[in-house]
């Protein structure tokens, strides 16, 4: 068979290799803790499952809105207008199964030979993934540590070109728990203002996991830029609804109609049921959502005290989502190399900084979406992993 060349472009997402090699060493008998896939540890509210439930047996079975059913789109609306102030038309919605087909929506829009599309580095595999499989060309925009692995407009705007079409950004940020500061944006957008023909993909879905005094910002709330900002976000990360597969993109108006065209041609609409989950999960009670909230604050604080007592390791603080990306250079090892060794030696599994760009190398990323007990296990694994390194290396 002869495949189209753009599958030789498509990436995949390491942490669903590692995962899979994780099960595979737990089949065969061996301890394995996994703070490497990024999904929350909690189960889904039940007030959510029971509404996912009602809606089957009252009959939600068939076909909806390609763009989703609009009692749904009214509380994105809602809730858009609670946590970010802005008001949203409900026909600028469009329900998707998952975060990714908004990111894979966006590339298919705007990319193509010829053009340019910027995303942040670490980032997100599927971002440079879906950027080439659209035949765009990527642009990474570097993370830093030492600016809490936020970028610099400065740099963002230098690499605008006549062929930049759109610029992707994620903050709170996968891999880094990085949050870009009010400051950054407000310089970004500002830039921003001179390049009209520019478009900007905002990744927020992990938008409620803050922590500290680091409010997120919205890039929606910028009036110059609004009618050229597309938002992702979604029920995946505040509800813990990874499996239930079903996302939201906020687009202007125009373009509103082409995803929903997008949809019409791929996924037809998403599943009833858990559209009617949706709308409880945003109308219902929030307190389960503070109450996650709250537990990673915690798994935070201790992982990132843990890290950095770890010899060869150095943490800048996580601000947000569920992430910790510790600076390895001290171990001597690659990050390919630690996350194998780390996995098949000590039981622990991570995931390469590499898997989210060559900015990575250097790091691997912790998901803390895990007990405090297992992070202190694995801290505890890792420590001993690394003390019989150095023992070994002396001999």
């Amino acid at each position: 068979m002869q495949l189209a060349q753009r599958m030789e472009r498509l990436g995949t997402e390491t942490a669903f290799e590692v995962l899979a090699r994780a099960k595979a060493l737990e089949a065969a008998g061996k301890s394995i803790i996994n703070l490497g896939i990024g999904q929350p540890d909690f189960r889904t509210p039940d007030n959510i499952v029971e509404a996912a439930i009602k809606a089957l047996r009252d009959g939600q079975h068939g076909y909806t809105p390609a763009n989703g059913i609009l009692p749904l789109r009214e509380a994105v609306a809602a809730d858009i207008r609670r946590y970010r102030n802005v008001e949203v038309n409900p026909d600028d919605v469009v329900v998707v199964p998952g975060g990714k087909v908004t990111m894979f929506f966006a590339a298919l829009m705007f990319g193509e030979p010829g053009t340019e599309i910027m995303y942040p580095e670490p980032g997100f595999p599927i971002y440079r993934s879906v950027i080439e499989f659209a035949g765009a060309t990527p642009v990474a925009l570097p993370l830093y540590e030492k600016n809490g692995f936020s970028f610099s407009a400065e740099e963002v705007l230098a690499k605008i070109t006549p062929r930049t079409r759109l610029i992707m950004l994620n903050s709170p940020a996968n891999p880094t728990g990085g949050v870009v500061p009010k400051r950054e944006f407000d310089r970004l957008v500002a830039g921003l203002e001179k390049h009209p023909s520019v478009a900007i993909m905002s990744d927020e879905i992990y938008g409620r996991l803050t922590y500290g005094s680091n409010p997120h910002v919205s890039l929606l709330a910028y009036p110059s830029i609004r009618d050229r900002v597309v938002l992702l976000d979604g029920w995946s990360k505040t509800y813990a609804m990874t499996g239930w597969r079903i996302g939201y993109g906020v687009w202007p108006k125009e373009l509103a109609v082409q995803a929903t065209r997008l949809a019409v041609n791929s996924n037809s609409c998403v599943n009833a049921a858990t559209q009617w989950a949706a709308i409880e999960a945003l109308n219902g009670p929030q307190d389960s959502v503070e109450k996650m909230r709250s537990a990673f604050d915690e798994r935070r604080k201790v992982i990132l005290r843990k890290l950095n007592q770890i010899p060869g390791f150095r943490c800048v603080e996580p601000v947000g989502a569920f992430y910790a990306m510790p600076n390895i250079e001290g171990t001597g090892l690659s990050s390919r190399e630690l996350q194998s060794r780390l996995l098949e030696e000590a039981g622990v599994a991570v995931i390469s900084g590499t898997s989210f760009g060559d900015h990575g190398e250097g790091y691997i990323r912790f998901s803390y979406a895990a007990s405090t007990e297992e992070i202190l296990e694995a801290c505890r694994r890792i420590k001993a992993f690394l003390r019989e390194k150095g023992k070994a290396a002396v001999a």
